[in-house]
């Protein structure tokens, strides 16, 4: 998501950081897998996040927004079809990125 989001619009936090914690449980989550979007008061998980991240990137992502026509249980089904099976089509990475100075600014719990 870093790669595409050209205007820097989004900042990140590691769920197991001490912020991340605090937001699960401010949020009263428990333990989540997933990626959470927090924007104001509004929290969004699974298929939601993606789909609002997809519409803010521009270009051939916004395309995606067509999966809103389908009810959320359906949308996070696909979600978790996806990420199920997402190291098998895109294969795993050895190594974590190690965020350049400019990048770790996009970063509130480093």
């Amino acid at each position: 998501m870093i790669k595409y989001d050209k205007d820097k619009v989004y900042r990140f936090a590691s769920l197991q950081s001490s912020l991340g914690q605090e937001l699960l449980e401010a949020n009263n989550l428990k333990s989540l897998d997933s990626v959470i979007l927090l924007e104001g008061d509004q929290l969004l998980t699974h298929a939601d996040v993606a789909l609002k991240i997809a519409s803010r990137l521009g270009g051939y992502w916004k395309l995606a927004g067509f999966l809103n026509i389908f009810p959320s249980v359906i949308r996070n089904k696909f979600y978790d079809w996806i990420a199920r099976n997402r190291y098998k089509w895109f294969g795993k990475k050895e190594m974590c990125m190690v965020p350049s100075n400019e990048l770790k600014a996009l970063f509130l719990d480093i």
